[in-house]
């Protein structure tokens, strides 16, 4: 739970500095880095939970946890696949960036 709220609380941050290009009047951050460590961090956190979220599925339970825990672990391994694929993005960006 805190990997999630964490991490959402940080997107919607992070979001609102890109939409009001608010980066642009402080460029001493490298914001490229900062792209990357944090889409880094977010892939790596919810990977390890949504493992032990996966973990936790026992079908022994009543059918409607089942499906609850069931749901869970789907959608953590989404937000997953979606925070690697911006890593890799990140790291686009970050390696051009240091290039030139």
């Amino acid at each position: 739970m805190f990997v999630a709220v964490f991490y959402w609380v940080l997107t919607v941050f992070f979001l609102i500095i890109y939409i009001t290009m608010t980066y642009t009047r402080i460029p001493q951050v490298p914001w490229t880095t900062v792209g990357l460590c944090f889409n880094g961090s977010a892939f790596i956190l919810y990977l390890s939970a949504a493992v032990v979220d996966a973990s936790s599925v026992s079908p022994e339970r009543d059918s409607h946890n089942f499906n609850s825990w069931a749901a869970s672990s789907f959608f953590a391994f989404l937000v997953t696949i979606c925070y690697a694929g911006n890593t890799y993005f990140s790291f686009i960006a970050w390696r051009s960036r240091t290039i030139q």
